[in-house]
């Protein structure tokens, strides 16, 4: 048995040596490497999900019941002194809205004697219909510093009207009358070098009073349902204290027709001045000298709106007859214009060409200038072309611009130049070189034209201009009396809700002219106008809704400067008044 035993244990212990032997050799062996060559890609799949028909059996027998809890709340009364207030709505607190008034007065007195005085009434008689009127005066007993003529004048006018407002259309008529006192003061510098024993004596000769009248009949009318969309007309009879007379008749109405989807604007104008002037300037006529001018045009034009483009095209063609010269001509001129938004409201580029004929007459001049002789030679004035270009928009949304560039070609422009004059008793009121006459000239005039706008508040309101002009004439003269810069700015506060105040300045640049004592041999000299400065303000306070006081301050600056030549301005003035509204 020890012998069994023993043999049995030396086996075991050869075949554990040996298993261990070999063992270690495999650990040794290197595997090597071996390319494997995917002949198909591998393209996985998903099975079908099926439900598994059978449910676990749970065997929860070892499981602890679960703990059966019972809570209950024990309320605890706690004391408070928190009361909530009642809710209450925030609104707007709204602008106590300013009443309007149908009527007002104005009355202001001044140095220089001066009064300015205006009413204005207006009453509703029916739902529809209503009649207006108002009269104006402003006059002054003069007293310019050096002066040896009478410098006062006065213009009064009184006009009523009546109209009504329909649900289709729109019209009113008015009557007007106005009466016009002036004074030929402006006497040359040098005037009586030729006779200066006689000079004193010729100047109390001389009664420069002059006066002009005017009646008027007009109206106007606007139709929403109609091919006429506007007309207007008007009669004006005109006269002076030398004989001198016109009639004007003015007719424009304005239809629409749709052709082919597009509405198409045309203006139909007719205009007639005729009158006659009792001598000319040099008094030797035998006849009243006469004139009877007609203009006809039709203004045909259509606007087309392509996105941020905006176009018109038109055109005007006008018959110009002169029945007392038997001269007639045509005239065609060109309206096209057009705005491109660059970007948006802020930045708006506009051009266009643009022409018409211009029907002067005695009273438009006397308008400009009430110095005028009662000589006057009367044409129209036709601007053949105005080509311009420019940009309009906002630095802000409370400041705008406008920069423009033109260039003009005016034929017959008709100018404003100093009479020659002579230095004999005889001569008329007007005939010393204290009246201006009227040449018609070829210009060509190239403008710049700026503009700024600001409105920094409901309160204070802020603008400013400038236009610049370079003229060109056909003759070797010049253009006379038109300046070549003029600047302006304006300024207005609302101080509290009672007190305002403004401001208001301009400049004019030079001006030339020419006159010439017919006695003296020599050459007529050009003469230039020098510039001027004004600055004007006023001052008000609203004493109630009704009642109103302001003062008003002119020339500042206390210049006598000429606004033409040998007419100086009144220096500093002061106005003060009180403007009333009310209702019947």
């Amino acid at each position: 048995m020890k012998l069994n035993c023993q043999y049995k244990i030396i086996v075991l212990l050869v075949l554990f040596v040996g298993q261990f032997s070999i063992a270690q050799v495999k650990k040794n062996e290197s595997i090597g490497t071996e390319t494997v060559n995917v002949v198909k890609p591998y393209s996985p799949t998903i099975s079908d999900a099926f439900k598994v028909k059978e449910n676990p059996s749970l065997d929860d027998s070892g499981n602890q019941p679960k703990e059966v809890i019972k809570y209950s709340i024990l309320s605890v009364p706690v004391a408070s002194t928190f009361t909530p207030s009642k809710g209450k709505a925030e609104g707007v607190e709204k602008a106590k809205k300013e009443r309007l008034f149908n009527n007002y007065a104005t009355l202001g007195v001044g140095n220089y004697s001066t009064l300015n005085a205006e009413l204005f009434v207006n009453q509703d008689l029916g739902n529809n219909d209503y009649v207006a009127g108002m009269f104006r005066h402003h006059s002054s007993q003069g007293g310019i510093k050096d002066l040896e003529l009478n410098d006062e004048f006065y213009d009064t006018a009184i006009n009523i009207g009546y109209g009504q407002n329909n649900r289709d259309n729109n019209w009113n008529v008015d009557l007007g009358y106005q009466n016009q006192i002036y004074n030929w003061y402006g006497l040359p510098s040098d005037f009586g070098s030729t006779i200066p024993d006689q000079r004193y004596a010729l100047v109390n000769s001389i009664n420069p009073d002059h006066s002009y009248n005017t009646i008027w009949l007009g109206g106007n009318a606007e139709f929403t349902e109609s091919i006429f969309s506007d007309l207007a007309a008007k009669f004006t009879r005109f006269s002076d204290s030398y004989s001198s007379s016109e009639n004007r008749f003015y007719v424009k109405p304005t239809f629409t027709v749709d052709v082919m989807d597009q509405a198409i604007k045309t203006n139909v104008i007719v205009d007639h001045v005729s009158g006659s002037f009792e001598n000319n300037y040099l008094h030797d006529n035998i006849e009243p000298i006469k004139y009877s001018l007609t203009n006809v045009g039709i203004e045909p034009s259509f606007v087309i709106n392509e996105n941020d483009w905006t176009l018109e095209l038109g055109a005007g063609i006008f018959y110009s007859g002169d029945s007392e010269n038997s001269g007639n001509r045509f005239y065609f001129y060109p309206k096209v214009n057009a705005s491109y938004k660059l970007v948006g409201d802020l930045m708006i580029f506009y051009t266009g060409v643009n022409g018409g004929l211009k029907q002067n007459s005695y009273a438009d001049f006397v308008t400009e200038n009430p110095f005028l002789s009662p000589t006057l030679n009367m044409r129209p004035s036709s601007t053949q072309y105005n080509v311009f270009a420019g940009l309009k928009g906002k630095l802000a949304n409370n400041v705008n611009y406008n920069v423009t560039g033109s260039y003009l070609n005016e034929k017959s422009k008709a100018l404003f130049k100093a009479n020659d004059y002579t230095e004999v008793i005889t001569n008329e009121d007007y005939a010393f070189g204290n009246s201006f006459g009227v040449v018609y000239e070829n210009i060509r005039t190239l403008r710049f034209y700026a503009e700024l706008k600001a409105d920094f508040s409901q309160n204070v309101t802020f603008g400013i201009n400038g236009t610049f002009n370079s003229y060109n004439t056909d003759n070797a003269v010049e253009a006379w009396n038109l300046p070549s810069m003029k600047l302006s700015s304006t300024l207005d506060v609302n101080i509290t809700k009672q007190w305002y105040a403004g401001l208001n300045v301009f400049y004019v640049g030079e001006r030339k002219d020419m006159q010439s004592n017919m006695a003296l041999t020599t050459d007529p000299q050009v003469i230039t106008l020098k510039s001027y400065f004004d600055a004007n303000a006023h001052l008000g306070y609203k004493f109630s809704e009704r009642l109103t006081f302001f003062l008003k301050l002119n020339n500042i600056g206390n210049q006598a400067y000429e606004k033409w030549l040998n007419y100086p301005v009144q220096g500093f003035q002061v106005l003060g008044g009180a403007n009333y509204k009310f209702d019947f």
